[in-house]
């Protein structure tokens, strides 16, 4: 039988002499309670963010993309590239050509980027998810047309609305310099947008075009920039990646969606940590709470342990009593913080009882949340190991008080 959880138990649910200390003990679950549930929807809210801003890229970007070691351009017909379009396991694929270009709309002009790639690759991502005006749309009866970035968009004052507008796109052509007519020192090609990307930074200044367009524009026939496609097998992605950058050899560099983009992943997680250990720093100070309840439970129950003391109890037992008392109290509010967390994002995932400010957000309605198992996990046994060392500390304490007390009586 173990009489300390015993005595720990009684002590915890039972009325004490001085009603202040049932107080100050409710406060203490309270306080580990809205800790708990605090962290868990904070991380939680973090998770919906974090989905929804990298699905948002990676509703444009490919999962495997092939980019030369050295310089901005490369020779397509290497063995293992050719044998990519041949790969069962390719479900999609396209070449890229793509550079920064000087855009002009009436009176206005942009630095931007023109990207070509072959027919309509991304068109089972892009028609619904990327486009917030107009279509999808690069090739029409043999003619080429744009969608073009919201960034482009704002700053050429582009309206696709009025099957006149056309933006002229300007590159330096190759080998000439100091010409007579300053026009001749650039290729010039005019296009029609169809289309306008979402607002999403990794493309707010493209102007996506069909490849054979962005060759005539750039002057590169024979060279291209990246190679992007998708995979069937998703499960294997890593490895399909690693057995490619080793077929290709050192002259090229294949990454995945996280190394096309690594300052977004990376901020995206340092930011969710960083406020986790800011409101850990806050919990902690909210479960000192212990330490009182704890300090004045001792003294409530001082007589009591001079009665297990003159039956044989020892110090350890008496400090093991109190330990438990700050660990059930500890326990019962994390798991009903957990609980309450859990219940609060389950209404936000089904319900969006949390709007967005209408008008700050066309993405949208409602905050996103998303659960994971292993943040339920780490935030038990944080608030727990926290919980557990400060009762244990604040039990030893309040015990050597006793003692010295006892002492001076």
């Amino acid at each position: 039988m173990n009489l300390p959880y015993l005595f720990a138990k009684r002590y915890l649910f039972s009325k004490k002499s001085v009603n202040a200390i049932n107080i100050i003990s409710g406060i203490s679950i309270v306080g580990v309670l809205v800790s708990s549930a605090a962290l868990i929807i904070l991380l939680s809210s973090f998770n919906g963010m974090e989905n929804l801003i990298l699905s948002m890229s990676s509703q444009f970007a490919p999962e495997i993309k092939i980019e030369p070691r050295q310089g901005k351009l490369f020779d397509p017909n290497h063995p293992g590239i050719q044998a990519l379009k041949k790969d069962s396991n390719v479900i999609n694929y396209t070449e890229v050509l793509q550079e920064k270009v000087l855009l002009q709309y009436e009176n206005r002009q942009y630095i931007g980027t023109i990207k070509g790639i072959q027919g309509n690759s991304i068109d089972h991502q892009a028609k619904d998810s990327l486009i917030s005006n107009g279509d999808y749309n690069l090739m029409q009866d043999s003619i080429p047309y744009a969608v073009i970035g919201a960034g482009v968009q704002a700053n050429l004052g582009v309206s696709i609305h009025t099957g006149l507008s056309r933006i002229d796109i300007y590159s330096p052509r190759k080998g000439v310099k100091n010409s007579a007519n300053p026009a001749d020192e650039f290729n010039i090609r005019s296009i029609q947008p169809t289309g306008i990307f979402k607002n999403q930074q990794d493309f707010d200044n493209l102007v996506v075009t069909p490849i054979s367009f962005a060759q005539e524009v750039l002057g590169e026939f024979n060279r291209i920039s990246a190679i992007e496609f998708y995979v069937k097998d998703k499960k294997n992605l890593e490895t399909f990646k690693n057995n490619l950058q080793t077929q290709l050899g050192d002259n090229f560099v294949v990454k995945n969606r996280e190394e096309q983009n690594p300052t977004l992943y990376k901020n995206v997680r340092v930011e969710r940590w960083a406020v986790y250990f800011i409101l850990t720093l806050i919990s902690i100070i909210a479960l000192f709470n212990i330490v009182g309840s704890l300090t004045m439970l001792v003294l409530d129950k001082k007589e009591d342990m001079n009665i297990l003391k003159n039956i044989g109890a020892d110090n350890s037992m008496i400090q093991k009593i109190f330990f438990y008392e700050g660990l059930m109290i500890s326990l019962i509010g994390c798991v009903s913080g957990l609980v309450i967390g859990y219940i609060f994002c389950f209404l936000q995932i089904n319900y969006g009882i949390i709007k967005v400010e209408e008008g700050a957000n066309m993405l949208i309605d409602s905050y996103p949340i998303a659960l994971r198992l292993s943040d339920f996990i780490i935030v038990f046994f944080t608030i727990t190991s926290i919980a557990g060392l400060i009762a244990y500390f604040s039990s030893k304490i309040s015990v050597s008080e006793l003692n010295k007390l006892e002492a001076t009586d």
